[in-house]
């Protein structure tokens, strides 16, 4: 059988790797997806290629979405369901020493926050080291841009730094418009020498989603707990789109240093203390008047 590199067909092992090569139709018409407009959650459509030569005519692709914003263990869930794999086998295959995702070396093989964020139509075929593979290829390629590249230097992050704060900007952000103020509030506290204080960050150490963060869980000694510890967490914290790392690279003009949303869509950015405490006291007499 002749070989033809697909996305997500795995990489021969018995060679060393070849430049990757244009896809091209064969005479069967093999359906090729590109990048396309924005579904639902923000996420973009990529590429389909068949795991192997042929496929048959009747099949059709099935669509996997990868939210913006997913962390890694929600998208190995949606990859084990979408290929009919027993739990855990994604994050196996990702997280395997023959497996070597093509990762920054900063990620110390950890994908997080390069599963990039779109819609993946997969097929019976689609193996999931190949589907994996090409995600962390789209992240790469799409974070791997000399714009990004030059936004990253001149706020004195590298890329992978860049994609951590973007990971978190996406998860705090209340909408896509207070992006660029949540990034430049990071910006801030990082020039500044303040912990950022991110219920994004613990929220992730603690592995759950909530707005209610207590005293006890600031005592936290995850290295993402950047309520105690200064500077941003080792790793993303999710999987970030185009518009929260646009954001980190060039953020909004202002001095804020903090932020709350008050009530959805709506956010209160304040550059000092005071200010602060009290749209934190406008958010928590919102809660008080939602409970039964």
């Amino acid at each position: 059988m002749t070989y033809r590199p697909t996305p997500y067909a795995p990489p021969r092992r018995s060679r060393p790797p070849r430049p990757p090569r244009r896809p091209r139709l064969t005479r069967r018409g093999w359906l090729v997806l590109l990048l396309g407009g924005v579904l639902a959650a923000a996420a973009v459509t990529v590429a389909l290629l068949l795991a192997h030569d042929e496929r048959p005519a009747a099949e059709r692709p099935r669509p996997l979405l990868v939210p913006e914003g997913w962390r890694s263990a929600q998208v190995y869930t949606a990859v084990d369901r979408a290929l009919g794999l027993p739990p855990g086998a994604a994050r196996k295959t990702a997280t395997a020493p023959t497996t070597a995702l093509p990762l920054p070396a900063e990620a110390r093989g950890n994908p997080e926050g390069y599963l990039f964020p779109a819609t993946y139509p997969v097929l019976s075929t689609t193996a999931p080291e190949g589907l994996l593979r090409f995600m962390v290829d789209t992240a790469g390629k799409r974070f791997g841009t000399p714009e990004i590249a030059e936004g990253a230097r001149s706020h004195g992050m590298s890329v992978y730094e860049t994609v951590i704060a973007a990971s978190i900007v996406q998860a705090e952000a209340d909408n896509p418009d207070d992006m660029a103020k949540v990034a430049r509030v990071v910006h801030n506290r990082l020039a500044r020498g303040m912990a950022l204080q991110m219920d994004s960050t613990l929220n992730y150490a603690l592995g759950r989603s909530t707005v209610d963060t207590t005293h006890e869980d600031t005592r936290s000694t995850s290295p993402y707990n950047t309520y105690a510890r200064k500077g941003l967490p080792p790793t993303p914290i999710g999987n970030p789109g185009d518009q929260a790392l646009e954001a980190v690279v060039r953020p909004a003009d202002g001095d804020w240093l903090y932020f709350v949303t008050v009530a959805p869509g709506d956010t209160r950015f304040a550059a000092d203390y005071a200010s602060h405490r009290a749209n934190v006291a406008e958010f928590n007499a919102h809660r008080k008047a939602e409970k039964p």
